[in-house]
Order: structure tokens, then sequence, then C-alpha cells
């Protein structure tokens, strides 16, 4: 038996991490991070059900309800000045350079597996290790001497993606019950625990009613081609990302996407789809999981978003902080602020975040 602490969302994927966990005869203790510090939008102001906002109480009383059904200690641990610090203003930082950041990537490395842990380090809960509902593996490899990060079983809802930056510390201690198994089962589960969550819905955005509300001033400017021609106005940067089509309230006889945002000069670029091709770019802020670093390159299915498949790539170390990666073949939407996860079979290599897309047209 060991002593685990749980970190409990108010979803369904933590609440069944704590009930198999509990079941198996385990010491477990359930914690969930307060993180809305009541800016950036008021309850009832959007429908919409983000991880930042004002549904954070729900999610809190949930997970209370659950902790309550199995039985177990629960505490709520306040990180609203950490995740202001470490992920909101991150986020603003990111847009302000005209990129798109993934905050829960920042988030799962900086504050669930830093700020919370560490909170927990210092508290009077004994643990020996710290669970989440994350679909992905994690186990110790004798040979590589490191704990590595692998995809979950079912990869129709792996998470590894976004654990990429956890370091050998957070993994020693980290646990993914959910990882072999599927979303229905875990659903199933959730009934069979009779847990209130079973069929609650996950939330489908950062922050409730838009992640617009926490970050500048709107400033409008132009939306120009890669001649530089311009063809209209768009309505501020933070609103734009790579790929985009909708919203750009341009007639034209192609459909035109979001190719690149100038920051500098608060200008959108647009093109063709064809235009929004890639092969190349550069990596920063690594870190290497199942290595620690590499000296020669190295091949591997790169992802450059959550919901990217991977590619073929052959990436090129400058040191252990920046990288280039170069596609086999093409990929859409490059974009800048967003993880690029390295994986050989199953296995996170490591990863970073896209720093800098070659501008090269390759249609």
């Amino acid at each position: 038996m060991s002593k685990i602490v749980v970190a409990m969302s108010g979803g369904v994927d933590s609440a069944v991490t704590a009930a198999l966990l509990k079941k198996e005869g385990h010491d477990v203790t359930g914690v969930t991070m307060k993180i809305w510090d009541g800016t950036g939008v008021s309850p009832g102001e959007s429908r919409r059900h983000g991880c930042y906002g004002p549904g954070e109480e729900e999610d809190i009383a949930d997970a209370r309800a659950v902790a309550g059904k199995l039985g177990i200690p629960f505490h709520v641990v306040d990180l609203t000045q950490e995740y202001r610090g470490e992920v909101l203003e991150y986020v603003r930082q990111e847009y302000r350079k005209g990129r798109t950041p993934n905050p829960c990537l920042i988030c799962n490395a900086r504050v669930k597996f830093g700020a919370l842990l560490h909170r927990v380090q210092e508290s009077n809960i004994a643990f020996e290790y710290f669970a989440t509902g994350h679909f992905a593996r994690k186990e110790y490899d004798a040979q590589r001497q490191r704990y590595i990060l692998k995809k979950s079983s079912d990869l129709t809802v792996d998470q590894s993606y976004f654990l990429f930056d956890l370091n050998q510390e957070q993994l020693k201690y980290a646990l993914f019950p959910v990882g072999e198994m599927t979303k229905r089962q875990v659903r199933d589960s959730a009934a069979e625990y009779g847990l209130i969550v079973a069929e609650k819905a996950k939330s489908q955005n950062f922050i409730s009613g838009g992640h617009q509300r926490i970050l500048d001033p709107v400033k409008q400017g132009l939306i120009m081609d890669n001649n530089g021609c311009t063809l209209g106005r768009h309505q501020g940067t933070q609103f734009y990302t790579i790929g985009q089509r909708h919203g750009l309230g341009i007639a034209h006889p192609e459909p035109l996407f979001v190719t690149a945002i100038s920051d500098a000069d608060n200008v959108l670029i647009v093109g063709t789809k064809n235009e929004l091709y890639r092969r190349e770019f550069i990596v920063s802020d690594l870190n290497w999981v199942a290595r620690p670093g590499i000296i020669e390159p190295f091949r591997a299915s790169v992802k450059i978003r959550y919901r990217h498949s991977g590619a073929p790539a052959l990436i090129t170390s400058f040191d252990n902080n920046m990288a280039s990666v170069v596609f086999n073949e093409p990929q859409i939407a490059i974009t800048p602020g967003q993880g690029a996860v390295f994986y050989q079979d199953d296995i996170v290599i490591g990863g970073g975040i896209i720093d800098s897309v070659k501008a090269v047209k390759l249609f």
C-alpha cells in the first residue's frame, strides 16, 4: 500500500483515478487547485466551461463530492497567484509576440506538477506518489536509467503531448492510472463507483468566454497578402491563429487562410491553403525525457499540435535548448507558440516550443 495524492480537477478522469487507487488499497488523498482569481469573465457571462473561470466553483464542488463518496481526505490549494504568474502572463507575452501558445503545456509542468506538487510537499500530507487523470503511461527504464513517458493505450485520447515538459523529478512521483484504459471504460467505471461526474462533459476551452479576456486591449490592423497588398482590417491579432479561415471578413476568389502574424507591424498575413505548408522550423525551450539530450541528428515522429497525427522528421540540435526540425513532407499550419513533441514509437523522446518557421514558399 502506498500513500498517493490525486490531483482532482472535478472531471471524470481524475475521479476514476482516485477511485481505482482507493480500490487497490492505497492511502489516497484528493487535492484540487483553485486558480481563478475572479477576473477575466463574470459568472453567467458565458456558457462555455473552461478550466479558468467561474465554472471552477462547480468543479471544486464535484471533486469534493467525489472525495466524499470515496471516503478520502480532500484539500483545496489556492494557486491563483502562481497560475496568474506562470500561465496567464505567459499567454499574454506569447500573444504579444504574435504567437499562439498552448496554456495546458505550461500549466502541467509549472503549476500542476510544479506549484501544486511543491505545496503538497510543504504541507503535512504524507505521500509517495502524485497521480493525475491524464491518458498517458510512465515507467522506469533501467537501461536508460530514466523515467520515460509513453502514449496511452487508447491513442484517440492520448495526452502525452501535454506532458512532454515534465522533468525526471516530476516523473518520479507521477502516476497515470487511466493510461491503460479507454475513455468509455473510464466513464463506465465512474458509473459503477456511483460517481456524479460519470457523464460530465470535458472543459472545451482554456478560459470561459474566450482567452481574449485576459489579453491586452484590442488593436486593429491591416490584413495583407504575401505581395504586400492590403485586403482588409483585422480586429486584433489575438483573435487569429495560423491556419484560420473563418472570421477574416475578406471577399476573395479563393479561400484565404492566416499564414503568418507580424506582431511588430500588427499585420495579419493571409494566403491560399498551399501557402500554409512548410517543412522546417526552429524549436526552443527543449525538454528531453527519454534521453539527457542529443549530439547527433536523429529521426522521430513529430507532433506540432495536439490533434496532429505526427510526421517523420529529422531533428538537429544546436544545443540542449534549441533544435531545427525538418519534416520529410510539408506539413500544414506549423504555428509558433505551439508545442512540438518528438516520438519514437510510443515513447516521448522530448519536445519544445515552436519558435519560428522557415518562410519558404513550397508551391
